[in-house]
């Protein structure tokens, strides 16, 4: 357990301990003061591009307007906003669910002080992005806050912005897990030629997760910052005496329940019904055999998003117990959607300018370009890190940059499963920075975007290094043997 005394003879750790908190605290100071609402960036990201689009491709005014608004712009990400949608909407409610919620408020009462608050929030948070995004992002608000609260009641001072930090660094390790969009999307054939046309995408055939999230790359580099993240989160922390930015505790959100049915609603047919086990039951049986088909057919390795929204889907009415539960636990998550709804149009937007103009390419390919086969896949983390700042989704992102990145893999003989990695931790690295994931964990917790940014950069950079690192070992190693 982390504790707030230096060890006799440890004082220039320590010394060293204080610099990470001050640069996180310099950090957090510079972010929020400069630091604009998300959807003002969303709008400023689509200017830049619109400005790159004219100087770099020496596009017309006309052609980026067409290309920003038609079918494969604003309007392109619909199915997909609709699919994210669904996967956070069913982790939120899979973490709403009591049981879930229990053990979220026994486990908020373990840290016994700011260090081991952040360090447990953050390890958390990343465990359950592991297993989906959506669940990863829902569950680090909520054990954010029950920790702030459980911490408030006991009398530890702590740093809640950092605590509500912490709570977001799920996002940093989810595309390493069973919700990465990269690394499902090219599990199938038929996945590849769509982004890299018939002849490379026969070719180059599938990938399955064997090869990507259950590999031991993968285990290396996600395993790492399972371990590296919480302890950069608990060397943040305030030391006794120190200055914090606390919240009011008290006037947090609090986790919305589920009110009991009246006793004349509970008279009612149609109120037994929606709040019938037996019912729930009805509905959850089709569903975990349709999920336990899918599951059996294509394995852990063929998972798509579809396969793991209809596993959380079963999940949360299973967890919830009646439809009445599970439908207002989807109404609360549903408003956590709203930045996605938002924003998403105007991703699709910058998206559409991009791929119309080249500018997509141009950026991709002179990010990874004049490259050894070796240092290959640690650009391709560089390059998709900045596309992610204009396009925050990892599948979108993987239809832009996947056809680039696996291009230059086979023309360099590296193999494909190291760029898709690449564009996994590229796309998850600067989520850190990018504020649109944030939203419904902003929501949950009373905080603003500004509030933490300046430590979930501090993350980024720790966490940008190890990746680095491990990942031009690991490919030199690949290829030398």
């Amino acid at each position: 357990m982390l504790s707030n005394s230096p060890a006799p003879g440890n004082d220039g750790i320590y010394c060293d301990f204080r610099m990470i908190r001050r640069l996180g605290q310099r950090f957090a100071t510079l972010f929020r003061a400069v630091t604009p609402d998300p959807f003002v960036l969303a709008i400023g990201l689509t200017a830049v591009v619109f400005a790159l689009a004219i100087t770099v491709e020496h596009a017309t005014p006309t052609e980026i307007l067409r290309a920003w608004q038609d079918d494969a712009g604003l309007w392109s990400l619909l199915a997909f906003a609709m699919q994210m949608a669904i996967m956070l909407v069913t982790g939120h409610a899979l973490a709403e669910a009591p049981v879930v919620r229990r053990a979220l408020a026994r486990a908020a009462n373990l840290p016994t002080s700011p260090r081991t608050a952040a360090a447990l929030v953050a390890l958390v948070a990343m465990l359950a992005a592991l297993l989906n995004w959506g669940l990863g992002l829902i569950v680090g608000a909520l054990f954010a806050r029950e920790v702030g609260r459980s911490a408030h009641a006991r009398g530890i001072r702590l740093d809640y912005p950092l605590l509500v930090a912490a709570g977001y660094t799920g996002l940093v390790c989810w595309h390493g897990g069973l919700s990465g969009s990269a690394p499902l999307k090219v599990t199938q054939t038929k996945d590849l030629v769509e982004v890299l046309g018939p002849t490379l995408g026969a070719q180059l055939g599938s990938i399955s997760l064997h090869r990507t999230v259950f590999s031991w790359t993968n285990a290396v580099v996600t395993g790492g910052l399972v371990v590296l993240i919480p302890t950069v989160c608990a060397l943040l922390s305030p030391r006794d005496g120190e200055r914090v930015d606390t919240f009011p505790m008290g006037g947090l959100p609090a986790t919305p329940e589920v009110a009991a049915p009246g006793a004349a609603a509970q008279r009612s047919f149609a109120s037994r019904v929606e709040s019938s086990r037996a019912f729930a039951a009805l509905v959850v049986v089709p569903l975990a055999a349709a999920t336990w088909m899918v599951w059996r057919e294509r394995g852990l390795a063929r998972l798509d998003p579809n396969a793991i929204n209809l596993l959380f889907l079963t999940l949360g009415l299973l967890l919830h117990g009646s439809v009445d539960r599970y439908v207002a636990a989807v109404g609360t998550a549903a408003s956590g959607t709203a930045g996605i709804v938002l924003q998403f149009p105007f991703y699709g937007g910058i998206m559409g300018v991009m791929r119309a103009t080249g500018l997509a390419r141009t950026l991709a390919g002179n990010l990874a370009k004049h490259v050894s086969a070796t240092l290959l896949p640690a650009a391709t983390v560089v390059s998709a890190g900045v596309l992610n700042m204009f396009i925050p989704s990892g599948g979108g992102q993987w239809a832009v940059q996947g056809p680039i990145a696996l291009e230059s893999a086979m023309a360099l003989g590296v193999p494909p499963e190291l760029v898709v990695l690449g564009v996994s931790y590229g796309d998850e690295l600067t989520n850190m920075m990018q504020p649109f994931w944030a939203l419904p964990l902003l929501a949950i917790t009373g905080v603003r975007a500004r509030d933490i940014l300046g430590y979930t950069v501090v993350v980024m950079l720790a966490a940008g290094a190890w990746m680095l690192v491990a990942l031009t070992a690991i490919t030199a190693f690949y290829l030398a043997h």
